[in-house]
């Protein structure tokens, strides 16, 4: 824990209690059942205490390593640099890049290590943890949290409702996705805004053009060819190669480039409804190396047009 005379700028940002139903995913992307959350950090004579109360439902496999036998609580060493977390319950570290973290850690209770995103948007957090067993993975939690008390039964009805809910762009008609984004250096100070845009050409049910371009702080583009196979995407070039896998509305891309340039993102449909229609929103994290090296963090909303 630590002691500081006022929270970090992080920390009064995500101030009060959240309230989720993020749900569980196998390692090959399989629904599995949901948690149920309230989660808060407490800033109180200036110590920072992390707080987190739920449990299980459903889970199949997974049932019994995810089940929470009491509430979680850890202290956090509170900073805009290192957020440490110095257990009983988790030990790990994360950085705050504006509105998202990124955090690595290990929860004994659970016995995975974890690697947390966080982006909070307003009263709004689009939450998600890469759970492994060494280099293995076994699960992903994701899902949306809000800290708003009069809009939670609402929220938590929406979570039940789209949990399970694939990563599937429009399939059958040319759209269109834009929006501001923020660029952070891995220093993470800001760098400037950036505006995004994805258009995507689909040729059948399973495949589409996408071409992605990022003007402003940052200026780039490129082009690819993606082709879903059930949870499962691929980059096929002529610009950008790799591949993904979706948890749900998720879609976790790893894309390489000539260049030396690589992207590690996740890409959370918010409105995950059928259609995706106009307004429909996609919250997007990337780190962007280059040549194997951290370089930035770009995140933000693209809405359909």
């Amino acid at each position: 824990m630590s002691t500081a005379v006022e929270p970090s700028r992080w920390q009064q940002r995500i101030t009060g209690e959240w309230v989720g139903r993020p749900s569980l995913f196998d390692a090959q992307g399989t629904w599995c059942g949901f948690e149920n959350i309230r989660r808060s950090s407490v800033f109180r004579d200036g110590v920072t205490t992390y707080y987190m109360d739920g449990g299980i439902e459903g889970g199949g496999a997974l049932a019994g390593r995810f089940a929470l036998a009491a509430p979680f609580a850890f202290g956090v060493t509170d900073s805009d640099a290192d957020r440490l977390y110095t257990g009983p319950d988790f030990f790990g570290a994360g950085q705050p890049y504006g509105s998202f973290v990124d955090a690595h850690y290990y929860g004994p209770g659970w016995q995975v290590s974890l690697n947390t995103w966080n982006q909070t948007i307003e009263d709004t957090q689009v939450y998600s943890s890469v759970l492994r067993q060494g280099p293995a993975m076994v699960g992903v939690f994701n899902g949306l949290y809000t800290r708003v008390p009069d809009l939670v039964q609402d929220h938590l009805a929406h979570e039940t409702r789209c949990g399970a809910v694939p990563f599937i762009l429009p399939s059958k008609e040319v759209s269109r996705y834009a929006g501001a984004c923020e660029l952070w250096g891995a220093d993470q100070r800001p760098i400037g805004p950036v505006r995004m845009e994805l258009a995507i050409d689909p040729l059948n049910l399973l495949t589409a053009r996408h071409e992605i371009t990022w003007s402003g702080a940052i200026d780039y583009d490129y082009r690819t060819l993606a082709r879903r196979d059930g949870a499962r995407l691929f980059y096929e070039g002529p610009d950008g190669w790799g591949n993904a896998t979706a948890y749900g509305r998720a879609n976790y891309p790893l894309v390489h480039f000539a260049d030396g340039k690589r992207l590690q993102g996740r890409e959370f449909v918010m409105d995950a409804e059928p259609g995706m229609g106009a307004g429909s929103r996609i919250a997007v994290v990337y780190e962007i190396f280059e040549h194997n090296r951290l370089d930035a963090v770009l995140h933000g909303i693209l809405e359909r047009s």
